[in-house]
């Protein structure tokens, strides 16, 4: 591996992407209230944390080199590509961005957008009519939106794991559950046994088979 410029210090990279990729998550997940905003600024500093490892320092290549180094040594370490660590680590010899992590990571992160946005629109309605929302993937889920950064998470993870992000994904996934736990909360004190029938019937972060049927529809 002999890259033709040089693989990191690249933080006019690390700025645009990351304002990409935050972008793009707000315009899915549209945060209205404090706690979306807290929620979506972990999200964003997961994001930065990783980009700032992708192209502008390598941390955890650095920490690691003398393992890497000792254990890989046919492997420029300090190439972009090697930034790839399970393919690098796992033999995989073509190009890693074809990769089967990464394709993995890619399907991770569709799917988690896609999930937020789907989630997003539902909410929105139900919002609107001061109705719960129990239709389409709320049919399937209760917090589609945090799974949808979970998997979005995952999938960078998969892609490019660095020591910073994978101590900040589990701490990332216990407040999304505690934050899913306090909606959970007032949403009870609003719709009582309305909602309480609809925990009963749909589980919280991993989707049920077949949807929920309700009488009221948001």
């Amino acid at each position: 591996m002999n890259p033709e410029g040089p693989a990191y210090g690249l933080w006019t990279l690390v700025v645009i992407n990351s304002a990409i990729f935050i972008f793009f998550a707000f315009s899915f997940f549209k945060p209205q209230t404090t706690r979306d905003w807290r929620s979506f600024g972990a999200f964003s500093a997961f994001l930065v944390a990783l980009f700032a490892e992708m192209y502008g320092f390598p941390l955890t290549i650095y920490l690691l080199s003398g393992w890497l180094q000792s254990r890989y040594p046919n492997v420029d370490w300090f190439s972009h590509d090697a930034g790839h660590l399970l393919e690098m680590l796992l033999g995989w010899k073509a190009n890693p961005h074809l990769g089967p992590f990464h394709v993995l990571s890619f399907a991770l992160i569709g799917g988690g957008f896609v999930l937020i946005s789907a989630g997003w629109r539902v909410l929105y309605r139900a919002q609107r009519t001061h109705r719960l929302a129990t239709t389409g993937v709320y049919a399937y889920i209760r917090h589609p939106q945090y799974v949808g950064f979970d998997l979005v998470m995952l999938g960078f993870l998969v892609q490019w794991p660095t020591l910073l992000t994978l101590a900040m994904f589990p701490v990332l996934v216990g407040m999304y559950a505690y934050l899913a736990r306090q909606e959970e909360r007032e949403t009870l004190r609003e719709f009582g046994d309305e909602y309480r029938r609809y925990m009963d019937r749909v589980p919280a972060f991993i989707p049920k088979l077949l949807p929920f049927r309700s009488g009221r529809r948001a």
